[in-house]
């Protein structure tokens, strides 16, 4: 399926500079009022992914900020540095850790369950698909790298083409079986085009869906108002959405506090996934999300 890479025509437009001007105003122009709670909403919060029964924190602690070959920026703090910030996060009631193969961050997982209890946390990995072989052995490796006989979620990472239920049905039955077997909780995929979500939508495999959302469309599949409808008709049939590109791969960074809001206040998403890059990053995020949910 190949792997994910940020979309030539986008990476142009973001360094000649215009969509900082531009995502800030599209980004005040989304009507919080009509979303706004009286309650805040905490990034501790619990939330269950729609059938699966599955109770994560509303924010996932992200492992793969510009994650490719086995690397990304979080990896880059090393094993134990990025294990210390995955305990900071259930130190500050997080329990959902978003990991990918593509990323190198599950030796980070063995690391951080030597003091943090495992029923303590929900894990979610990525595979590559390359075959049901192929597939069936890395769910063996990720179990080893990670120091953990079971993974809550599994997706299969990186859905383009709008018959990858066809294509890799035999993939998707080496998940079902891990998950018949208890080896894996549930099951899932991560889309990066609209004919793949949509495909998504109608399969009655998926448990969980990760999808890119923010409200201006930055690395994306499509704008906001194309997407989020998809997705709320996912959760709608009882499917776990969770979202990732909350701030458009880091090129929202100026901008946090509205696309947090946006996210906070989505019907699409049930939770979201940020990688913050330290524990002052982390502390911020946390912060700042309940001030996002009752803005009006």
């Amino acid at each position: 399926m190949g792997g994910c890479h940020y979309s030539r025509k986008r990476r142009e437009f973001l360094r000649r500079g215009s969509v900082a001007g531009g995502a800030a105003l599209l980004l005040g122009r989304f009507p919080y009022s009509l979303y706004a709670g009286t309650t805040p909403k905490r990034a501790q919060d619990r939330v269950t992914l729609g059938r699966t029964g599955i109770e994560v924190s509303r924010l996932a602690q992200g492992t793969g900020s510009f994650g490719s070959g086995g690397r990304s920026n979080q990896t880059n703090l090393g094993t134990e540095g990025l294990a210390e910030l995955l305990r900071a996060g259930v130190d500050q009631g997080l329990n959902f850790w978003d990991m990918g193969e593509d990323y190198g961050s599950h030796p980070a997982i063995k690391e951080a369950l030597k003091t943090v209890p495992r029923d303590k946390v929900v894990i979610m990995t990525k595979a590559d698909v390359k075959g049901p072989d192929k597939l069936r052995a890395s769910l063996d490796h990720f179990r080893k790298e990670m120091g953990t006989d079971m993974i809550d979620i599994v997706l299969m990472h990186c859905m383009f083409a709008p018959d990858w239920p066809t294509r890799l049905a035999d993939s998707m039955d080496v998940l079902s079986e891990a998950k018949e077997k208890g080896v894996v909780r549930a099951v899932g995929v991560s889309c990066h085009s609209v004919a793949a979500l949509q495909a998504s939508a109608k399969s009655d495999w998926v448990d969980v869906q990760l999808a890119r959302l923010n409200p201006v469309g930055i690395e994306m599949d499509d704008e906001a108002d194309v997407v989020a409808p998809i997705l709320e008709g996912m959760r709608k049939q009882g499917k776990g959405v969770i979202g990732m590109k909350i701030l458009g791969a880091g090129f929202l960074r100026e901008e946090v506090e509205p696309a947090l809001e946006y996210a906070v206040s989505s019907p699409a998403l049930d939770a979201f996934t940020i990688g913050a890059e330290n524990r002052g990053e982390l502390e911020d995020l946390l912060a700042k999300i309940p001030a996002a949910s009752t803005r009006g």
